[in-house]
C-alpha cells in the first residue's frame, strides 16, 4: 500500500482520532489536577488578629489554616503590651490556605530616644528639636533673665534632664524660658476657633503660658478633645490688648458650633 493510500485509509484515520481524543482527555485531567493542587478560585477571609496575644493569634491562624510571622514591633500607649496591633493582609481579605500573615506586635517596652541639647538655645529652636526627636512639648514656664526667650532648663517633672540620656519616645519635656526684666508686654492673641494644641502653640509663640484647659459637656471622647476648639479665654481680648510676658491664659474648648455663634 502506498503512503498516500495509507494516510487516507480508515485505519489511519481511526488511530489519528483516537490519539487526538486521548490527548484531549489527558489535557483536561491535567488542568483539573492543577486547579485542585493550587485550590483555584478558593479563598477564605483573613481573621482579625488585632488585640490578640501571640499564642491566641497562633491558635486562630491554625484554625483557619494560615501561618503567622512577626515582622515588626512598635509601642502604642493605647494598646495593651504584647498584643497584635496591625496585620497584612487586613482582616476580611481573601487568601488561600497556608498563606503567611505578617503581624505587628505592641512592644512591652517603649521605644527610647536620645534627648537633644535643649538649653542655651532659643525657644523656637528647642521646639523644633523636640518634635524632630519624636518627643512632645510639656509645660513652658518663664523666669526673669537677661537672656530673653532663651531656654534655661529642660525637665521631666521635677527632674532636670541631661542631653544625651535616653527617654521614652513621646515623653513630654517641660521647658523653662528666660524673659527680660522690666515688665515687658506682649499682644494678647485671640484664640477663638483654634484647637487646644493650636492655642498652646500660639501662646508659646507670644511668650505666654497655657493655663487651665476646660472642656465643656460636648467633649466626651479623646477624639473630641483633639477636635474641640476654643470658644472662651481668660483674660479675653476684650479685657486687654496687651499682657505681661509669661502671664497665664486659661481657655475653654467645645465641639458645639452653636457656642461660637453665641459669642459673635
Amino acid at each position: 500500500m502506498s503512503l498516500s493510500k495509507f494516510i487516507f485509509s480508515k485505519k489511519f484515520l481511526y488511530h489519528l482520532l483516537l490519539a487526538a481524543l486521548i490527548f484531549i482527555i489527558l489535557l483536561i485531567l491535567a488542568m483539573q489536577g492543577l486547579k485542585i493542587y493550587t485550590r483555584h478560585g478558593q479563598s477564605n477571609p483573613v481573621p482579625d488578629f488585632y488585640g490578640l496575644t501571640l499564642p491566641e493569634a497562633a491558635s486562630t491562624a491554625k484554625q483557619h489554616g494560615l501561618r503567622i510571622i512577626i515582622t515588626d514591633s512598635i509601642f502604642l500607649d493605647e494598646a495593651p503590651p504584647g498584643v497584635i496591633v496591625d496585620q497584612i493582609p487586613k482582616a476580611g481579605h481573601g487568601v488561600k490556605q497556608n498563606r503567611t500573615i505578617s503581624l505587628t506586635l505592641n512592644s512591652t517596652q517603649p521605644e527610647m530616644v536620645t534627648l537633644p541639647q535643649l538649653t542655651d538655645i532659643s525657644l523656637r529652636q528647642a521646639l523644633v528639636l523636640i518634635e524632630n526627636s519624636n518627643l512632645n512639648t510639656g509645660d513652658i514656664s518663664y523666669q526673669p533673665s537677661e537672656y530673653n526667650n532663651l531656654v534655661l532648663d529642660a525637665k521631666l517633672g521635677p527632674v532636670k534632664l541631661i542631653p544625651g540620656e535616653k527617654v521614652p519616645k513621646g515623653t513630654k519635656i517641660d521647658l523653662i524660658v528666660g524673659r527680660e526684666h522690666g515688665g515687658r508686654l506682649t499682644t494678647l492673641p485671640d484664640l477663638t476657633g483654634l484647637t487646644v494644641e493650636e492655642a498652646k502653640t500660639t501662646l508659646t509663640n507670644s511668650m505666654l503660658i497655657s493655663g487651665v484647659v476646660i472642656f465643656d459637656e460636648s467633649v466626651i471622647t479623646s477624639q473630641d478633645s483633639v477636635e474641640a476648639r476654643v470658644f472662651l479665654q481668660s483674660p479675653g481680648t476684650g479685657d486687654a490688648s496687651t499682657i505681661p510676658l509669661g502671664a497665664s491664659v486659661d481657655i475653654w474648648a467645645t465641639t458645639d458650633q452653636s457656642k461660637f455663634q453665641d459669642n459673635q
